[in-house]
């Protein structure tokens, strides 16, 4: 059923490649004539769409399957939503929900951002805050994550750094606590108008920080389908321990999905 879906996507996403390298060769011909109030008229409009002080409004929806030596295959299906205020504040918030032989698991998580610097070289700079939960229902383990970062990004690359603070209760027991460093680094090496490839590294993502070794290596692609629609895809390799001496593989995952930006 796994390789099903995968091969569906890979079809899919093939499509929309060349559809959209199309595209992009009707846009690079001469054009005899533009109207500039009409299109002064459009981009005003489109702007003011939105209610005053909100500069953008983003809905996301992946699916997932990931094989590990812990859960064997896994099946997610995940939600996001975010909204971006005056250029500066950006929360994000997203629901995650899976399926495995330990049963099923939900997380959670809450981002807010804010990139309070003027200046152009600063202000890719700026501070985070994440609260993240995951459960696993069936064996009552239940994780709650505070997280503190500081980050500088462009559109090229860009790196993450902070500290989780961890609390995790086993069968309704007291929480353990855990203070563990947590980084994440990305570099955008193919980079077009409808097009973005890239690699990333680190210990979190949305959905989960984990320890210092458990290191999540990633390929994803960006394909741009319209204004507001753009398609995604990743490959994710993982891997385990609880430092670099006792890191190993751990597993792999195909994550894709859609993303709406107005």
């Amino acid at each position: 059923m796994i390789f099903r879906v995968k091969l569906i996507f890979l079809i899919f996403l093939l499509f929309c490649a060349h559809w959209v390298f199309a595209q992009e060769s009707d846009i690079e011909k001469p054009i005899e004539a533009v109207d500039t109030e009409k299109t002064k008229d459009s981009a005003d409009e489109s702007s003011s769409s939105l209610p005053s002080g909100i500069t953008a409004i983003e809905l996301e929806a992946f699916l997932g399957a990931e094989y590990n030596r812990g859960n064997l295959n896994t099946g997610r299906i995940s939600l996001t939503a975010g909204i971006e205020f005056i250029d500066t504040i950006h929360i994000r918030t997203g629901l995650q929900y899976g399926q495995s032989i330990m049963g099923a698991d939900l997380n959670f998580f809450f981002n807010a951002k804010i990139s309070p610097f003027k200046p152009k070289y600063l202000s890719p700079l700026g501070f985070s805050f994440s609260y993240i939960y995951n459960g696993i229902m069936e064996i009552d383990v239940n994780t709650h994550t505070i997280l503190p970062m500081v980050f500088y990004t462009t559109d090229i690359a860009g790196v993450s750094a902070g500290c989780s603070f961890r609390f995790t209760s086993f069968f309704g027991e007291e929480p353990q606590f855990e203070s563990v460093l947590t980084f994440y680094g990305y570099f955008n090496f193919l980079r077009k108008k409808t097009f973005v490839m890239g690699v990333g590294a680190g210990t979190y993502n949305d959905f989960g920080a984990r320890n210092m070794a458990a290191i999540w290596l990633n390929l994803n692609a960006d394909i741009r389908v319209s204004k507001i629609l753009s398609v995604y895809n990743e490959i994710e390799w993982m891997q385990s321990g609880m430092d670099g001496l006792t890191a190993t593989y751990f597993g792999i995952a195909w994550r894709g999905g859609v993303k709406f930006k107005w």
